[in-house]
This record gives C-alpha cells, structure tokens and sequence, in this order.
C-alpha cells in the first residue's frame, strides 16, 4: 500500500482530495481482459459456455460504460451551460434550466440502460482523475458556480479526455461482442449448437 496525497496545484483548494491509500497491485479491470488480443484467440477452440460467458462480460461492460459516458456528457452540459450564463447569454439559472440540459435530447444510445452498477472509471493521469471524482461528485451542480474559469477550464479538460478514453472503450467492447456474437452464430449454423444456446444470455 502506498498514501497517495494531493498535488501542489491542489493543496488547500476544492479539489484536493483526502489522503487515500492505493493497492499497487489493484485487481485487473474488465475492459483490461477484453482488450487483450487473447481474448478472441482461438474461439473456435472454447466450450460454447465460455463463448457466452465471455459475451455476456462484454454486454455487461458495454452497459456500464455507457451509463458512465452519460454522466460524463451531463456534466459537460452543466459546464457549456454555465459558460453560457456567464457570457450573458442565458437568462435562466442552472437549476432552471436542469431539466432542458440533462434532458437528453442528442442521440439515442440503443445500448443505454438504467444501471446502479458501479462502473470503474477510464484510467486518466492522477490530476485529471482529480477533476473526473470532483466533476461526479453528488455537490457539483451546488458548487458549479463558486468555481472560477480555470477551474472550469481544467475540469472540461479532463471530463473531455474521460470521454474519448470511454467511447474507445466502447468500441473495443463492440468488436469483441461482436466477434462472439458471429461465432455463437456460426456453431448454430453448423448444428454445432441449439438455437436456445443462440440466443441464451
């Protein structure tokens, strides 16, 4: 275990965080397994339960990752918002324009579900993961508007990086679901399997 501390640019400001205590050997993440190239090797060679499993991982992935790229577009929104009033531009407060802004009017995500899961986060630098936690955090919107420009300039910076970082994970989870998907396929096609096993999970 190691005691990892705030940066200097944070110390004493309100984004430095408590003291916090890291396993340097942390538990390998999910989007780590599925982005090895081992993990569509040979699928011709896996039990069709393993296939399934390994599908079923990636939809569950899939589902999180999007629920966690919502909340990062929420909060970019709040933040162009706020951008906005300052310029003059809106008349309304954030709390009366919240429901136009997380009101979700861009496109529709056929993936998207409502999940409680807790979804683990991209990995970005320490000082942007810094940002990522205070931006999600349950008294952002209450403190949005005490935040000074560079502090809304850095948070943007990091929640746009967050967003990359997960919308090319996403994409790494399609092809891998994708890929078992099409092999599932194949063994029915192949009477290698039952059409309850297709569509099972």
């Amino acid at each position: 275990m190691i005691v990892r501390e705030a940066g200097p640019h944070l110390r004493g400001t309100s984004l430095e965080p408590a003291r916090e205590e890291i396993d340097l050997e942390p538990q390998r993440r999910r989007i780590d397994i599925v982005s090895d190239p081992g993990f569509l090797e040979d699928l011709g060679a896996l039990a069709t339960d393993e296939v399934r499993s390994r599908r079923a991982m990636c939809q569950e992935l899939d589902r999180e990752l999007s629920y966690y790229r919502r909340m990062l577009h929420g909060r970019l929104d709040l933040l162009a918002f706020e951008r906005r009033r300052r310029r003059g531009e809106e008349d309304r407060t954030l709390i009366d324009a919240l429901p136009d802004i997380l009101g979700d009017p861009g496109e529709a995500d056929s993936h998207a579900t409502v999940t409680t899961a807790e979804v683990a986060p991209p990995h970005i630098p320490v000082p942007g993961r810094r940002s990522i936690d205070f931006a999600l955090g349950d008294d952002f919107l209450a403190r949005i508007g005490e935040m000074d420009d560079a502090t809304l300039d850095e948070i943007e910076a990091a929640l746009t990086e967050a967003e990359r970082a997960v919308s090319s994970d996403r994409r790494t989870v399609h092809q891998a679901a994708d890929a078992l998907g099409a092999e599932i396929a194949r063994r029915y096609r192949a009477g290698l399997t039952s059409v309850d096993e297709l569509f099972r999970g």
